[in-house]
């Protein structure tokens, strides 16, 4: 049975081109299969063999490469494609994976100029428009549709999507529920809804729902990469590596999935000592505390001013012949700062007693990064399920208030690990940004 299917497969590869009916029947035929994304893999490889594919034949390859979520690759071999609906169709898609929304809608808009499914692409420009945060207007778009496609899976997924984007998580949930009933092959209800899940803590039935979208074909890169992070979670590391392999051996460059596997391989041996994260993230909270928030006398606090003391940290790290040696700062001063100091545990001279732990707070010169990148959302940024659920535990809204923190005080975080500290730490250099130094 499997010989027949993966002979009609072998006849679709050989066309001169293709459309998206043949993307659809290649999706039925390895929907039947196991393993469905090596076995195209294997079966599409000779496509690669031509450097400068034109017209048709790029056509066919962009295609090919869209199956494989090589989303990039396949728009910049789609460029040189024949100028036909599908050709704009899949140059929508590609744009929509790659988040790149306004370029999305326009090249669906074209594709429906070139005869493409005007209802159909309908729905794909509701979708782009509530992926793009303008839910309201998605929502009286949908609307509008109801007559033609309400009973449709991919109504109910796209009224999911909106009310899921809006903060409606029961109505969301309901929803995709509801388009998996009509199909329960509909991976993107099944990703949502496994994505809802798996932010809100449910990691079990997060786990079955992604299992369900990569059973089927095409690749969903997303939903192994989600799926990795949950195992690791989990220690399940060969588990976590197998996910991350799968998406490797279709597109090695993938720069998430590389940097995972390392962190994953890397967590075999790893101790992690998370005791003393927490207790070096409490330390160096009570270090930023203002001396501003104690009583102290007027001459304490004016001299300590002068001196451009500012917290707990910059005191620890002065001795109190330094304290003394200041004009007009008596005994008195020094038995109230010492009573301060003693009351959080801390005394005067501490950080060169205890060296490193308590050198000075690198403090980011704002000329560095301009206001608007530090008041970047962090919820626009590409984070994977664990390290957005550490953010928000931590209130992290901004990259300005991501910056703010150090590499104990997110550590510190339940279930934020190593993995999670490199991929903030590559987001923020993506801005020119880092962590503040302890």
């Amino acid at each position: 049975m499997e010989q027949n299917v993966q002979d009609d497969i072998t006849a679709i590869i050989a066309k001169e081109t293709w459309t998206a009916e043949d993307h659809k029947e290649l999706l039925r035929l390895l929907s039947s299969m196991k393993d469905p994304s090596r076995k195209f893999r294997a079966a599409a490889a000779n496509l690669e063999a031509d450097p400068e594919p034109k017209g048709a034949a790029a056509l066919k390859l962009g295609i090919a490469r869209y199956m494989l979520c090589r989303f990039q690759s396949a728009l910049a071999v789609l460029g040189d494609a024949t100028d036909n609906k599908d050709r704009r169709y899949f140059q929508g898609l590609c744009c929509k994976n790659l988040r790149q929304y306004d370029r999305a809608s326009e090249e669906f808009q074209r594709a429906r100029d070139r005869g493409w499914d005007a209802v159909e692409i309908a729905m794909e420009l509701v979708e782009v428009q509530a992926l793009d945060g303008r839910c309201e207007e998605a929502r009286k778009a949908l609307a509008k549709l109801e007559s033609k496609i309400g009973d449709s899976a991919q109504y109910w997924y796209l009224r999911g999507l909106i009310e899921d984007l809006l903060g409606a998580g029961a109505q969301a949930v309901d929803a995709y529920e509801r388009a998996r009933q009509i199909d329960p092959g509909r991976t993107g209800a099944t990703f949502r809804l496994a994505y809802f899940y798996d932010l809100h803590g449910d990691e079990k039935a997060a786990i079955e729902l992604y299992k369900e979208c990569i059973s089927r074909p095409p690749l969903h890169a997303n939903a192994l990469l989600n799926l990795a992070v949950l195992y690791e979670d989990a220690g399940q590391y060969d588990l976590a590596a197998k996910c991350l392999k799968r998406i490797l051996a279709t597109n090695p460059s993938h720069p998430r999935a590389r940097l995972f596997l390392r962190d994953v391989e890397a967590s075999r041996t790893m101790y992690y000592d998370e005791d003393q994260a927490r207790r070096i993230a409490r330390r160096n909270a009570v270090l930023d505390i203002p001396v501003t928030d104690f009583e102290l006398s007027v001459r304490a606090r004016n001299c300590l001013k002068k001196m451009n003391i500012r917290t707990l940290g910059d005191l620890v790290r002065t001795t109190e012949p330094e304290l003394l040696a200041y004009k007009n700062f008596g005994e008195t001063s020094l038995k109230e700062i010492k009573d301060m100091l003693t009351a959080k545990g801390l005394h005067l001279g501490q950080a060169m007693e205890e060296g490193a732990d308590f050198e000075p707070v690198a403090v980011q010169d704002p000329n560095v990064a301009n206001e608007g990148v530090l008041g970047t959302l962090v919820s626009q940024l590409d984070f994977s399920i664990r390290a957005r659920k550490a953010l928000e535990t931590l209130r992290i809204r901004t990259l300005g208030d991501l910056a703010a923190k150090t590499d104990a005080e997110l550590l510190a975080c339940r279930n934020f690990g190593q993995t999670s500290l490199n991929e903030v730490r590559q987001r923020l250099a993506e801005y020119g940004l880092r962590l503040r130094e302890p």
